[in-house]
């Protein structure tokens, strides 16, 4: 049964849930999340990029591999309609640095882009990238990322690892919600392929940080 949504509606289509499939609550996933992805679909245009990405090694070692191979899939599923990101711009004080910042121009376009600026005035889009070794997504890369969302870009912002995250990261990322309406999405290399696969079918990857938006609506307590 094809799922509806609020984000489908508005769209005036149905909603990209079809991707999922329902994954039972006995199986003590980390991450939280209630779906699974349909393996089996080829990928061709983004093989080179998924296959670099592939090959990154996991550690704090090897984290500009991991953040270029993560930028050039992000720019080859969103740029366009995305302009191109700022990479390491710093805040007047330069104390903040975000890792990149793609900026939405997407207005009265209809796209999910605009859907994402209008819920959530998500005027510039954050990411910030993780390749860990053994450890996870933690409650203080959540707070890193929340911090870096001041009021003129946005209360979106979108965390980039090799890894899932951990439950404290899921806990935190719920406060933060309460607190401040702030959303912070996970994206694992998993993620990044199916959006690959999403684009190759012609249809709009973005669909999918649209889906996770929802599950996180559906998850927060």
């Amino acid at each position: 049964m094809v799922m509806s949504s609020p984000f489908a509606m508005a769209r005036g289509g149905p909603a990209r849930w079809p991707y999922f499939l329902p994954r039972a609550a006995s199986t003590g996933n980390p991450a939280g999340q209630v779906f699974q992805r349909v393996e089996g679909v080829p990928v061709s245009g983004s093989e080179e990029l998924l296959r670099r990405l592939a090959k990154c090694p996991p550690g704090r070692a090897h984290w500009k591999e991991f953040e270029d191979s993560c930028l050039a899939i992000l720019e080859y599923l969103f740029v366009p309609p995305l302009n191109k990101p700022k990479i390491q711009a710093r805040s007047l004080s330069g104390i903040d640095r975000p890792d990149a910042v793609f900026p939405n121009r997407q207005f009265n376009t209809g796209n999910s882009w605009e859907h994402l600026l209008r819920e959530l005035d998500a005027r510039m889009i954050l990411f910030e990238f993780k390749n860990y070794g053994t450890s996870k997504i933690g409650k203080k890369d959540v707070d890193q990322a929340s911090n870096y969302l001041k009021t003129p870009m946005g209360r979106l912002a979108i965390l980039c690892s090799n890894k899932p995250p951990s439950r404290a990261a899921c806990v935190r990322r719920n406060g933060i919600y309460s607190s401040q309406r702030k959303v912070v999405l996970f994206l694992t290399p998993d993620h990044l392929k199916e959006m690959c696969i999403i684009k190759e079918r012609g249809e709009d990857p973005a669909d999918l940080i649209l889906d996770l938006v929802e599950e996180f609506y559906l998850r927060y307590e």
